[in-house]
């Protein structure tokens, strides 16, 4: 019984021996993301007969007619459905009222700024009238892209970027910089009819 004993305990002395003597250099593996396989770059023309604008919009999103209860005549949601996106066009009349509209504009980008790290504006001067303002909204903010464009007398157009997804710039932002060129095509193919 003694030798069956020492046996035993020499038996798991080699084997405690053998697995402390292994030295590991583990480290946690960070949390990782999706990989997202992201479209080719193809547009067409939206055209819509009633509404006093057109652009060009990725093939890969569709636009539908905003069905919300305040919505307004020629309000469009461009939707990216494979990335949970959403684009919302509002368009307004110019009556002696651009002030207005680009204030409201600034302050609902501006409601941002408790979460944003930054907000960077750049001026939107295009053919055709085309005058306006973009906003990165930068940081863990609900909104990474808003902006309007205006012709400055008859015509106002807002448009604000939102993922169905809770923000975290760290998973979004490579989204956010594909959409954003899209963004960027739109409002570079934009025109007044």
């Amino acid at each position: 019984m003694m030798k069956t004993r020492i046996r035993y305990f020499i038996f798991i002395s080699i084997i405690l021996s053998l697995f402390s003597c292994h030295e590991s250099d583990y480290s946690p593996k960070p949390r990782g993301f999706y990989r997202i396989d992201f479209p080719k770059k193809e547009y067409q023309m939206y055209d819509a007969g009633s509404c006093p604008f057109k652009f060009e919009y990725p093939k890969y999103a569709t636009v539908d007619i905003d069905s919300e209860r305040d919505a307004q005549p020629c309000w469009l949601n461009v939707q990216f459905r494979d990335l949970h996106g959403t684009l919302h066009l509002s368009y307004k009349e110019i009556k002696n009222n651009l002030y207005k509209y680009t204030e409201d504009s600034r302050s609902l980008t501006d409601r941002h700024m408790l979460k944003a790290s930054a907000i960077d504006e750049t001026q939107i001067s295009g053919p055709n009238h085309l005058y306006g303002v973009k906003y990165n909204i930068e940081g863990n903010t609900a909104s990474a892209v808003q902006f309007y464009v205006t012709d400055s007398v008859h015509h106002f157009l807002r448009g604000s970027l939102y993922f169905n997804l809770p923000p975290s710039i760290d998973s979004l932002e490579p989204v956010i910089r594909f959409v954003e060129a899209d963004i960027d095509h739109l409002i570079n193919t934009f025109s007044w009819k």
